[in-house]
């Protein structure tokens, strides 16, 4: 394996480059981007973990008259197109900010986290407010800003004051970039704030893009398109990329030429196959790209350990809630599709790109326009047509955030049913009780795992976990292993379950004769039957959402 230095984590360009960390060329987007004279507001976005702010990071770097570039960029596409480097490179005012952690439990800590960001940004310009060249008010406005003194007012009017400011003392217009725009929105909506928020972004960013004569040209990026909350509207020459509608295909996640760039690289040529399975199948316009953040994650894990097995990356990073608010929700009325996709099959469904974050719950439609717009879901490059699209659940890595967000709702929703006359089946040896009352549950369930044994063998586990019982699963004893014993140390019982999948609904209850035979022939009860009272074996058989115990 070949020593190379993985930035996971680092969305810095410079320090990238600066610290020689491994990179892979993406600065044909200043190309594809700045090749026509730009005076736009464009906005891209992208799900979470595609490289947006490592982007915007190159933009501000490439463009920032303050800085001298030209040796971070050696080397680069950019580099080569000699017009574009002269024209653009280092010779405007930059205005780089990032809202991706203006959060808070309510509006009075996420505006403070606001006007931190603003205060560190006028603290780097310092600069401006001693400037003959800027007005008193300016100043003091800037002076507010600075020392988190601000008022609501400043706040909403900080960018334009900013911007002013710096094309007084450049002489130039500003090139303003904004990275994640929207999670102050999307956080406030979580949280129960929304309106106030909502109020300070939109004035802030109206007063930035609309008719401002200090704007050059600005480059926005976040995970959702809100124009419905009207933000952009009524800015001019608005542009937006979306992973619908996109020229950037291959500027935000990484391409198979890219993967198989970095595993030569590295010398890990034998790890495509499962890199690909876990990590490809997004498709960004008509561009299939890998998740640049897993892609890293797992070469550095590999790193340490040439034997690691890839692993869900997103679920600690992403909101993976979204998908657990919907099932609360929607339960029933999304399972089948639920269950589709997780059997890796396609959906055909309506896409909104213009969302706003106060009306997500509001139908079906937008949870899978959500899934799609925020990487859960992708589209299907097969099955397209009219109207709606083919969606599809992209690898490996996404199918198992989804099992195991379905597997936690189903055994949070078990915990609030009473299960009384269920457990008192098990113990009395009820199994015409016991049939009845599992069946009820398992048409609750959305089955993740195409009715196969293992989905069965989880989702009887699922119902007796957290329930006061000691539960084991495939434990050896007698002469095998049986599928789940569950003990009851209170009362000194045992319960005894082996599980079959039946092939057909007639065959259920053969099939259940054939667990009980197997418990008998393996001697499963033997080592239970001196320490406890009572040992009650049962043979269950499923057919889809039917089932079968026989005692």
């Amino acid at each position: 394996m070949n020593s190379i230095q993985i930035p996971v984590g680092i969305s810095d360009f410079e320090r990238i480059r600066e610290n020689n960390y491994y990179y892979i060329d993406k600065s044909g987007l200043l190309i594809d981007m700045l090749k026509e004279e730009m005076d736009q507001v464009m906005l891209i976005t992208r799900p979470r973990r595609f490289g947006k702010t490592l982007g915007m990071s190159m933009f501000s770097s490439f463009l920032d008259i303050r800085k001298d570039s030209g040796k971070l960029f050696k080397g680069l596409k950019i580099a080569e197109h000699k017009d574009i480097c002269q024209n653009w490179m280092n010779k405007y005012p930059t205005l780089f900010l990032s809202f991706k952690d203006v959060d808070g439990m309510n509006f009075e800590n996420a505006f403070a986290l606001l006007k931190f960001g603003i205060s560190l940004f006028c603290d780097e310009h310092s600069y401006l407010e001693s400037s003959d060249l800027v007005t008193d008010t300016q100043k003091k406005i800037f002076h507010r800003l600075r020392e988190q003194t601000a008022t609501i007012t400043d706040v909403q009017s900080s960018l334009l004051i900013l911007m002013n400011m710096m094309k007084r003392y450049y002489g130039k217009p500003v090139v303003l970039l904004i990275d994640e725009y929207d999670v102050p929105i999307a956080k406030a909506s979580s949280n129960g704030y929304y309106k106030e928020m909502l109020e300070v972004m939109k004035a802030m960013l109206s007063a930035a893009l609309k008719d401002n004569s200090a704007l050059k040209f600005a480059v926005i990026t976040g995970c959702l398109k809100i124009a419905k909350e009207s933000i952009f509207t009524g800015t001019n020459n608005f542009v937006s990329d979306t992973i619908a509608t996109t020229r950037f295909n291959e500027y935000f996640g990484f391409t198979q030429q890219e993967v198989d760039k970095i595993l030569k690289d590295a010398g890990m040529e034998d790890k495509k196959a499962v890199i690909k399975e876990w990590y490809d199948g997004y498709q960004f316009g008509g561009c299939d790209v890998y998740c640049p953040w897993d892609v890293m994650n797992y070469f550095q894990d590999l790193k340490r350990n040439p034997d690691a097995k890839p692993i869900s990356y997103w679920k600690n990073t992403s909101d993976n809630a979204i998908i657990r608010s919907f099932i609360d929700q929607l339960g029933s009325t999304i399972s089948k599709k639920l269950e589709m996709l997780m059997a890796g099959e396609s959906i055909d469904q309506q896409i909104e790109e213009n969302l706003t974050y106060d009306y997500l719950h509001s139908s079906e439609e937008n949870f899978w326009s959500i899934l799609y717009l925020t990487g859960y879901l992708t589209q299907d490059k097969v099955n397209n047509s009219g109207e709606t699209m083919s969606l599809k659940i992209p690898n490996k890595e996404i199918k198992e955030i989804f099992e195991t967000t379905v597997k936690n709702w189903f055994n949070d929703q078990t915990q609030m049913i009473d299960r009384k006359a269920l457990f008192a089946a098990v113990w009395n040896g009820d199994s015409k009780t016991l049939t009845a009352q599992i069946s009820k549950l398992l048409r609750m369930t959305i089955s993740y795992h195409d009715y196969k044994e293992d989905f069965y063998h989880a989702f009887l586990a699922g119902i007796f976990a957290g329930a006061g019982y000691n539960v084991q699963s495939n434990k050896e004893h007698g002469e095998g292993r049986s599928d789940i014993v569950i003990i009851n140390e209170y009362e000194g019982k045992v319960a005894v379950f082996e599980v079959k999948c039946s092939k057909k609904a007639k065959e259920l209850e053969q099939d259940c004769e054939k667990a009980i035979q197997q418990i008998k022939e393996k001697m499963y009860a033997k080592e239970y039957e001196d320490e406890y009272e009572e040992v009650f074996c049962y043979g269950i058989s499923f057919y889809k959402k039917r089932c079968m115990v026989v005692m």
